[in-house]
């Protein structure tokens, strides 16, 4: 049952009460009005700081302690979707001009007219509420929408009930590369400085391309194109979006060089699809979201990519390949799907946004001497007890050439014990991700996805050796 509003009048004069109760007594015994009184401005702001529930406040200027103009300046202080209405019999302009600057909603002439009073108290009640609204927005969306979407969601207000409706859009799920492993390295207060670092650069992106942020996972962030608001240019926005969050890593990086801390490296997957978005959960606690299948895809498809990289369906492709400009083919067999996902790699987007992602700089050197090596494969982030051994027979900073007879295929990820480049070191161990296969060779190519600090020393003389 909805609660009754709240109504605080404020006069020192003692007909004044009986006057508004006769007025109001329907609302009352139907039980959609509740009436406070107070003598003055005194006793109205006592009531105001510890009753939250007062949305509408009648008042008069002149009264004994604190007059109603003072009145109105300390309530407006309080922050709050609260509507008064001065009730006076001095309606002068200075009065009037004075009242409207400190937060007056509307004026009412003493002696009272009934309609008059119920119809100005039905105004402000209705004014309070699409304030009150206004603030839930703002306050739940603000930070992580433009201002576009928070305009849109204040003119809708509707979008905000619990529910959903199927709407087509396009899914961005970012992830930073070996963060885990960064994080257990340094102060927790360094962690959060390198998260709000990189989530707050990430997040002015997507709100310059009318992304929604649905969720920030630790260092990942989901993002949905086309809701709340309909875009019929999703796809498009959402690929322009990631190559200008791949860009930005640059930025990020600067800072995070300031902290002491190595550079970092994103994968972002891109998908588009039909999925229910709605407010979901209870009236206490709900959050927008998205549901459906193309969600869970979203999430396999940037699993699959490596630092700098990001990969599209081809949902993406068949809606933005006029604007996007997509290089290697790839398929992904993912869990739960049982037909093959045809993933593009993102190298750029023309014309308005002509952004374009560096090409691979990193060259792969051949060993004079390969390095042994022992490969463990892993199902997800869980490393199975499946081991082999083999050698490193190129390598670069991000790249290594594997020969071995492990059953690896393209785009599983591998744990790499490279120890022997440097005996009698403890170097740590290193992940990365299989990105080709050269089957006729029994070799296979692996983007490092997180290289130990000892490690990539010991690969720089590796590098600088071979190079001599």
């Amino acid at each position: 049952m909805k609660s009754p509003a709240k109504i605080l009048a404020v006069d020192d004069e003692p007909d004044v009460e009986p006057l508004i109760r006769q007025g109001l007594r329907q609302y009352v015994d139907a039980g959609e009005y509740e009436i406070a009184f107070a003598g003055d401005g005194v006793e109205a702001l006592d009531i105001l700081e510890h009753d939250s529930s007062v949305v509408v406040m009648l008042t008069d200027l002149k009264m004994p302690r604190m007059d109603g103009l003072t009145l109105l300046a300390r309530a407006s202080d309080l922050n709050r979707p609260l509507k008064s209405v001065v009730v006076t019999a001095y309606g002068d302009i200075d009065n009037i001009r004075t009242a409207m600057n400190r937060g007056a909603f509307d004026f009412l002439m003493k002696p009272l007219r009934l309609d008059d009073l119920r119809t100005t108290i039905k105004k402000a009640l209705n004014a309070a509420g699409q304030q009150k609204q206004a603030e839930f927005v703002r306050a739940t969306f603000g930070r992580y929408l433009s201002d576009e979407v928070v305009r849109s969601l204040l003119e809708r207000p509707e979008t905000l009930e619990l529910g959903g409706e199927q709407r087509n859009v396009s899914l961005l799920m970012s992830d930073l590369r070996g963060f885990s492993t960064i994080a257990e390295r340094v102060s927790p207060e360094t962690v959060v400085r390198m998260l709000n670092v990189y989530l707050g650069r990430m997040a002015d992106i997507i709100a310059e391309h009318g992304g929604t942020i649905l969720e920030f996972i630790g260092d990942a962030i989901f993002v949905v194109f086309g809701a709340p608001i309909p875009y019929d240019d999703h796809a498009v926005r959402a690929v322009a979006c990631a190559t200008a969050m791949q860009l930005g890593m640059e930025g990020v990086n600067a800072e995070m060089k300031q902290l002491g801390v190595r550079d970092l490296e994103m994968g972002i997957g891109l998908h588009a699809g039909d999925v229910i978005v709605g407010n979901i959960g209870s009236m206490r606690r709900a959050k927008y979201a998205a549901v459906g299948s193309h969600v869970n895809l979203v999430g396999r498809i940037e699993s699959s990519t490596v630092g700098g990289q990001i990969l599209a369906s081809q949902d993406v492709v068949d809606i933005a390949g006029h604007v996007g400009r997509f290089g290697q083919q790839l398929t992904l067999m993912a869990k739960g799907f049982t037909d093959p996902i045809r993933l593009w790699e993102l190298e750029g987007v023309g014309p308005p946004y002509n952004l374009s992602l560096p090409a691979e700089a990193d060259a792969v050197v051949e060993l004079a001497s390969p390095v042994p090596c022992e490969i463990t494969l892993l199902d997800g982030k869980v490393v199975s007890e499946e081991t082999c051994a083999g050698h490193v027979v190129s390598l670069s900073s991000s790249t290594a050439v594997i020969r071995a007879d492990c059953a690896a295929e393209q785009m599983s990820n591998l744990r790499i014990d490279m120890s022997a480049m440097a005996p009698g070191e403890k170097l740590g161990e290193t992940y990365g991700k299989v990105v080709a296969l050269v089957p006729e060779r029994g070799e296979f190519s692996v983007r490092f996805t997180d290289v130990p600090g000892a490690v990539s020393s010991a690969i720089e003389s590796i590098l600088a050796a071979a190079a001599q």
